[in-house]
């Protein structure tokens, strides 16, 4: 018995080392047996692809589509809520949110653009200050000052946070910028004179 075991190893030990050249073709034996060569490989990974539901450090932010390891999900992502697994139906979702959010984009857009072409067709606001020597007027003119003066004329309310003035202290014709939108800035004139 330990004589068949040790001509059972060799025979085998030889056999694998000439098949190795071919291992994709499959061996007959004398008995009529076939035999496949199975070689082994790394373990495959198991990932997942997935969108995240809200911001997680370190991984991505929210809508972000990632691949994940299956075991991270399935343990930890997916129990506390902070994402799902990608569906064809949650892409198609995604990509209209996406285009509904584009849409908004270019609509706020647009209204930013005509507001500052409304303002820079109106000319020049007139601001009347207290005089004192010469040019020089009491105090100075603020951004809350050219807001309600716009509230007053155009009755539209801007916010005093997205107007940059120079500083002025004296009468003369200046050039205020409201900041409607990151892409659009409106160019004002004002016109300060005292009384």
């Amino acid at each position: 018995m330990a004589s068949t075991a040790a001509a059972l190893s060799w025979s085998s030990s030889t056999w694998l080392q000439t098949s190795v050249n071919n291992f994709n073709q499959p061996r007959k034996f004398s008995d009529n047996r076939m035999v496949f060569v199975v070689v082994a490989q790394k373990k495959a990974k198991k990932l997942r692809k997935i969108i995240l539901k809200e911001d997680v450090a370190e991984l991505g932010k929210k809508g972000q589509l990632l691949d994940v390891k299956a075991g991270y999900y399935r343990n930890y992502l997916q129990p506390m809520g902070m994402a799902q697994i990608v569906t064809p139906l949650l892409l198609k979702e995604m990509r209209m949110e996406e285009e509904r959010i584009e849409a908004e984009k270019k609509r706020v857009k647009e209204e930013a653009q005509q507001m500052a072409l409304m303002f820079e067709t109106v000319g020049a606001f007139k601001v009347k200050r207290k005089g004192g020597k010469g040019k020089q007027i009491f105090g100075s003119v603020t951004a809350q000052d050219l807001t309600d003066i716009i509230k007053a004329q155009l009755q539209r309310d801007v916010d005093k946070r997205i107007v940059s003035l120079p500083e002025i202290r004296e009468t003369g014709e200046y050039v205020a910028e409201l900041k409607l939108h990151p892409e659009v800035t409106a160019r004002v004139r004002l016109n300060v004179y005292a009384n």
